[in-house]
């Protein structure tokens, strides 16, 4: 029987991850891109390993194709993902991020129809364009010439290369990691970006950089670790594994929604005639994409 806490947890994941946008806006300007996704990682691989030993009674053992997928899913999913998600945030509203980057099911289920011949019926379809409708409305701030034109700014580049990234990660793990529990490859993967890190990381500065102790910058950090990449990958999890898959992805739709009202709320950013009509294009795409057929 499915308990009111599981809603709880998932409606909690969805608020998290909207509001990662915002703790990563927060902070764009005090620390590098670099030396921001290496201390979050660093701080959820701390928190996540005794998690996965307390699951597990010990550290599983990777094989060693296990061990190169982890890799990939570290270079794609933490590495690639971050360092393009905080390069963004410099120049890019929280609010407008967000909706950007929730176009990431959307595409997750076009390049798998087109890399690996999943179903795609006429309902998915119709998602998938009103999404890509949607994030190129808010991508070119209501004037999609601009793309055409080379006018979107760089800040939205490196978002696209956030969702590149992250269609990256979940169609590997979908692939090569059969025989690994969630948090198995949530943890490993965390362990592997963050190795990847911290070279680029050191270079940037971020032993010698001072503002990493200040408290705005620490207290978003650490924001980002526990809420954003640890209780919002568990919870979201937990709820796959207790509701299923499609009903628990559904509460993803939230995530543009909370991204966009923190944005507003907490960061003081303007609510555009864009970002509104693209957000409801690129939310309306996610519900079509996801929804799934009435059985007779």
């Amino acid at each position: 029987m499915t308990t009111r806490s599981t809603f709880i947890r998932l409606v909690l994941a969805a608020l998290f991850w909207g509001g990662t946008c915002v703790a990563g806006r927060g902070i764009s300007q005090d620390i590098g891109p670099y030396s921001a996704a290496f201390i979050r990682f660093l701080l959820s691989s701390l928190i996540l390993l005794p998690l996965l030993v307390r699951e597990q009674s010990r550290l599983p053992i990777l094989t060693r194709r296990q061990l190169m997928a982890v890799v990939l899913l570290g270079l794609t999913g933490v590495f690639a993902y971050n360092v393009f998600f905080f390069s963004g945030l410099e120049t890019v509203e929280a609010g407008r991020a967000a909706v950007i980057i929730a176009a990431n099911p959307v595409f997750i289920a076009l390049f798998a129809f087109l890399l690996f011949g999943e179903a795609l019926t006429p309902l998915k379809v119709l998602g998938i364009v009103c999404s890509v409708f949607g994030a190129v409305v808010v991508i070119s701030r209501g004037d999609p010439q601009l793309i055409l034109q080379g006018g979107v700014g760089i800040g939205e580049i490196y978002l696209i290369g956030c969702v590149i990234s992250w269609v990256s990660y979940t169609l590997i793990g979908k692939r090569v990691m059969s025989g690994l529990s969630p948090l198995t490859a949530v943890t490993y993967s965390a362990v592997a970006g963050t190795l990847m890190l911290l070279p680029p990381a050191v270079v940037e500065g971020v032993l010698t950089n001072g503002s990493v102790f200040d408290l705005k910058v620490f207290g978003a950090l650490g924001y980002l670790a526990i809420f954003g990449t640890v209780l919002g990958f568990v919870w979201f999890y937990q709820g796959v594994k207790e509701i299923g898959p499609a009903r628990a992805g559904v509460f993803i739709n939230l995530v543009p929604v909370s991204g966009v009202l923190f944005g507003v709320v907490i960061l003081g950013e303007r609510l555009s005639w864009s970002l509104l009509f693209g957000g409801v294009l690129v939310l309306l795409g996610l519900v079509l994409t996801n929804r799934q057929p009435v059985k007779a």
